[in-house]
C-alpha cells in the first residue's frame, strides 16, 4: 500500500478507537441504567455493535501491521504496476476508463480503484502504453488498450 493509503487507514482506526468506541460505551452505560439486562434489547444491541466495531479495529490494525509501503517513485513509470493510474480504452465498446491499481482494503470499484490482484489488475500488470490487455472476467472477456500510465508522487 502507498504511504498515503497507510496514513488514511491509520486515521480511520484512530477515529474508531477515539470517537466511535467511546460513543458506543456511553450508549451501553445509558442502556444499563434502564434496568434488567436480560430483557434490555438496547443494551444487547450496543454490546453487539461494540464487539463488531472492535473486530473491525482489530482487522485494520492487523492489516496495517502486515502492510508493505510501496513508494511509486521506486516503480518504473513506463509499465503498469502497483499504484499506477491507467487510462484504458475498452476496445469492445469504444469507451475510455481510468483504473488505479491499489492494495487490499483500498479498493473502490465505483471509483475505478481496483485491487492489483483482481482479474483486471493482473491483466494490466506489466503492460505499456499502446499494448492490449486481454482479460478474463466473470462476465466474459475484456480487451483494454493502454492509453496512458501515470503515478502520483
Amino acid at each position: 500500500m502507498t504511504q498515503e493509503a497507510y496514513n488514511e487507514k491509520q486515521k480511520e482506526v484512530e477515529h474508531l478507537e477515539n470517537v466511535v468506541m467511546p460513543e458506543i460505551a456511553s450508549a451501553i452505560a445509558l442502556a444499563r441504567e434502564e434496568g434488567d439486562l436480560k430483557e434490555n434489547a438496547e443494551y444487547h444491541a450496543q454490546r453487539e455493535k461494540q464487539g463488531m466495531m472492535q473486530a473491525r479495529i482489530n482487522q485494520f490494525r492487523d492489516r496495517l501491521a502486515r502492510a508493505q509501503i510501496v513508494d511509486p517513485a521506486d516503480v518504473p513509470h513506463d509499465i503498469v504496476a502497483f499504484g499506477a493510474k491507467v487510462t484504458v480504452l475498452d476496445v469492445d465498446i469504444d469507451d475510455e476508463e481510468i483504473i488505479t491499481l491499489v492494495g487490499d482494503g483500498d479498493e473502490d470499484y465505483d471509483q475505478g480503484r481496483y485491487l492489483i490482484t483482481s482479474p483486471i489488475g493482473r491483466g494490466l500488470l506489466g503492460k505499456k502504453v499502446g499494448e492490449l490487455a486481454e482479460i478474463d472476467v466473470p462476465k466474459g472477456n475484456l480487451t483494454f488498450k493502454v492509453l496512458k500510465i501515470e503515478y502520483e508522487m
